[in-house]
């Protein structure tokens, strides 16, 4: 993973995370961003954002993907009916 800052965008978000939304996210903050925020390179703030740039990208690929799987299966159901 590069080295990642923190956007504008995901800043505003973080700020407006519960306390529970807050936790959630630490918890699943793990590798390079984890040991940035141990090491105190980072603000808790900034690692939020960060984090939930990066789980964001992550749904978007994964979206893409499921519509790409769901795609094929549907052409393949149409095929098979024929």
């Amino acid at each position: 993973m590069a080295k990642r800052i923190a956007s504008e965008e995901y800043l505003l978000k973080a700020k407006k995370l519960s306390k529970v939304q807050t936790e959630h996210l630490f918890s699943r903050m793990g590798g390079k961003l984890g040991r940035r925020l141990d090491d105190k390179k980072l603000v808790p703030l900034e690692a939020l954002a960060i984090q939930l740039e990066i789980e964001d990208e992550n749904l978007k690929e994964w979206r893409e993907r499921f519509a790409e799987i769901n795609d094929r299966h549907n052409k393949q159901a149409k095929e098979d009916k024929k």
